[in-house]
């Protein structure tokens, strides 16, 4: 992996959002535009009821930051409160889903490391990131209808 020469200013309104594949969560790659090999940043916008894939990495961590409202994240079973302008760091192999049990939407910043080159072996085997259905809700969102269709 090669670092970039200098530096780049990425604006707001160079920031396109879209809807994520699986889950249907507005998002923003603050790096797709860089070719950053070496770090990875995106936002998160989650409304009321909502959450993002149930799932984990091979080998990158991941930094959670929640930029406004009240962040609840699912790790390895447990479930976190983050206050505004806090964060957490989540290891490679621990299970996590971030989601939406509040009234109000809640924004959130997440860093992470691009996968390492995979072993021959692991490509194109889902099971390492997806350990069950990968839109399970959390417990906490028992009941919601999400995502919504496509």
């Amino acid at each position: 992996m090669k670092p970039i020469a200098g530096y780049q200013l990425i604006t707001p309104e160079q920031l396109t959002w879209r809807p994520s594949n699986l889950m249907r969560v507005p998002n923003a790659d603050y790096l797709e535009r860089t070719g950053s090999e070496i770090l990875g940043a995106r936002l998160w916008r989650l409304p009321p009821g909502s959450a993002n894939t149930r799932h984990r990495h091979v080998r990158a961590e991941e930094f959670y930051c929640v930029l406004e409202g009240v962040g609840r994240l699912r790790v390895d079973g447990q479930t976190l409160t983050v206050p505004r302008l806090g964060g957490v760091l989540v290891g490679p192999s621990v299970v996590r889903q971030i989601f939406n049990d509040t009234g109000a939407e809640t924004l959130w910043l997440i860093v992470g490391a691009p996968e390492k080159e995979l072993e021959p072996a692991e490509v194109g085997n889902m099971s390492l990131y997806y350990p069950s259905d990968p839109t399970e809700l959390p417990p906490e969102l028992r009941g919601a209808a999400w995502p919504p269709p496509a």
